[in-house]
This record gives C-alpha cells, sequence and structure tokens, in this order.
C-alpha cells in the first residue's frame, strides 16, 4: 500500500487536524468530526449542513465558508456520518432561522440525516432537507434506492448556500435547493479502481485497457463495461446519456469533475470534448467549474454534469463565495 498517511485507523483524524491547521476560518472538532463556519451561527441566516463519508474531498467539508455551507459532517471513509454529528453541527449554526440538510441519495446518509432532523426538531431546530439524487447512470445501486446524488451536490450547496446568505427564508432555500436538483444530470467514468485506506487495494476489479461507464462515487457498477475510448467517445456517451433524461432550454451550469487521480491536463481536454458535443447538440453553457470537486480517493476518471438555469440561478451562481474549494467575487 502506497499511501501518504500513518495507519488507516487515523486518516480522518488526521485530515481534520491538518484542515484546521490550514484554514483558520473554520471551526474543526476533530473529536466529534464537525467542521464550521468559525463566524457561526451567522444572525438571521438560514444554515446550511451537508455531510457523507470521508474520501470526496473536497466535497463536503472544503465548501464549507460564505457562500455555501455553514457546517460538514464527514464520516469515515466511504460511510455515512451519524446523527449526533449532525445535530451537534445544527446546534452550533442555527440562528433561529432554520436549518437546511443537504443529503447525497444514499441509503446510509438519507436514513441518519432523517434522524438528525428529528433529533435536531426535539431541541427546537427547524429543519428542512433537499435530497440530491442527479446521476442518470443507474436507477438502483449497491448503496441507493433510487438514483444516486453525485456532482449536483456542489450546485445544491452553492446555490441555495448563496440564497441563504441573502437573508431569504428556509423555505425559499429549501425550494432552490429542491429546484437545483431537478435540473441537474451527471454521468461518471471510471478509467481505474479506488482504494480506501483499510482495504489498501482496489475496491473493484477493472482490467487493464478497459472502463466503466456510468460508475458511483464509492465505485458502485455503472451501466456497462467496455475497451478504451477516447476522450472524444467519452464525452459523446457521457453527454446523451444525460441529454436522453434533460433536455435544456436554457444555459447550463457545466461541472467536469475529477475523480481524484486524473490530472488536470487530462481534464481540461476532456472539457474540450464536452464543450463540443454540447455545441453540436445545441446546449449553450453559461458557466463553466473544471476540476476536482467531488472525488472517490485516488480513482482516474470524470464524470459530467449539467444544471439547466436561469437568470436567478445564474445571479446566485455568481454570487461571492468564500471557502476552502471554491471562492470567487470577494
Amino acid at each position: 500500500m502506497r499511501m501518504l498517511i500513518n495507519v488507516a485507523e487515523t486518516v480522518v483524524a488526521d485530515a481534520l487536524r491538518g484542515m484546521a491547521a490550514a484554514h483558520p476560518e473554520l471551526t474543526v472538532d476533530v473529536e466529534h468530526r464537525v467542521i464550521v463556519r468559525s463566524d457561526a451561527p451567522v444572525a438571521d441566516k438560514v444554515a446550511l449542513i451537508s455531510g457523507g463519508g470521508s474520501g470526496h474531498e473536497p466535497l463536503h467539508g472544503g465548501f464549507v465558508g460564505r457562500g455555501m455551507l455553514s457546517a460538514a459532517c464527514p464520516g469515515e471513509v466511504f460511510t455515512s456520518p451519524v446523527p449526533d454529528q449532525m445535530v451537534r453541527a445544527a446546534a452550533a449554526v442555527d440562528s433561529g432561522k432554520g436549518v437546511l440538510f443537504i443529503v447525497k441519495n444514499y441509503t446510509g446518509d438519507v436514513m441518519n440525516f432523517d434522524m438528525a432532523a428529528e433529533l435536531a426538531e426535539d431541541e427546537g431546530i427547524q429543519v428542512a432537507k433537499v435530497l440530491v439524487d442527479d446521476d442518470v447512470a443507474v436507477t438502483d445501486s449497491l448503496y441507493t434506492a433510487g438514483r444516486r446524488g453525485t456532482g449536483a451536490t456542489l450546485f445544491v450547496e452553492k446555490l441555495a448556500g448563496a440564497a441563504a446568505e441573502e437573508g431569504m427564508p428556509l423555505e425559499r432555500v429549501e425550494a432552490i435547493g429542491r429546484q437545483v436538483n431537478e435540473r441537474s444530470r451527471s454521468f461518471g467514468v471510471a478509467l481505474s479502481a479506488c482504494s480506501t485506506p483499510a482495504k489498501g487495494s482496489p475496491t473493484f476489479d477493472l482490467p487493464p485497457g478497459e472502463l466503466e461507464l456510468g460508475i458511483g462515487i464509492h465505485g458502485e457498477p455503472g451501466r456497462e463495461r467496455r475497451p478504451m475510448m477516447t476522450s472524444g467517445e467519452i464525452a459523446e456517451f457521457a453527454v446523451d446519456a444525460i441529454l436522453d433524461d434533460m433536455r435544456p432550454r436554457n444555459p447550463v451550469l457545466l461541472l467536469v469533475n475529477g475523480m481524484g487521480a486524473t490530472p488536470l491536463l487530462e481534464l481540461y481536454g476532456f472539457h474540450a470534448e464536452v464543450s463540443r458535443v454540447l455545441a453540436a447538440r445545441d446546449v449553450a453553457v453559461a458557466r463553466v467549474l473544471v476540476g476536482n470537486y467531488v472525488t472517490s480517493l485516488d480513482m482516474a476518471g470524470a464524470s459530467v454534469t449539467l444544471c439547466e438555469i436561469d437568470e436567478d440561478l445564474l445571479r446566485l451562481w455568481d454570487a461571492p463565495v468564500r471557502t476552502p474549494a471554491l471562492r470567487w467575487g470577494m
């Protein structure tokens, strides 16, 4: 096993200690696994909380800050956080205006966030929830009932976060989050398997010269396995899979996301192919992100996410944001 770690058992705690040292604008509770904006609770503002298994960095801790999340709850690698984490986070960030839970559609996450919502409401905290289920590759998987939550999580956190920063009420922030999810679709491709620190070896078998189309962010199987394809061929397959499920009439936000081990040299080349295919399909692109945002440890591959937007959502996208992994307009 070649990993830059001490021992597998302390990987998450070690990462949180490093994050705390690198980002004094965050309050990182290593023991209880909660990452919070240092200025929380922000008066008269809806708070946003998300979380999930570690190994997808910068999701979610890297998106805590002004204009996005108020707090994030990291679980063990590829393992849901527990309800106590979310309740602790909610208590730390609630200003009295309510809390929005943003939950990727994985069985453990959904169950634990639902339990946390009940416990938080017992403590007098108003809670709403947005479920992210944007992946068009498969309907059900090893981890989900229904579609998986993937790249659109970033769009929901950014756009709902901007709405909350403007002072919108909980019901409106929730509605925007749900609208963003409904307008978003994703498709991912794996060129290699990932290796978890605990296992120390690939989590699934992907023979040399093959790729998995429609992979999940934990290494879940996709639609099919094929011999290696060119970047242009992969772009056509991914974009067409998305457009088979949605037909944007308005411009879109585009996320070309690396799965963790794919260099920017390849991602920018892939983005060129994705842009070519979208132009050929008469889909206008308003804004683009290219890079590693929703990863799967050391998996090689990429995902494409589209979100159909209007003028209001574009304004929220362009609104200032300052987090460890996403920042502009400040």
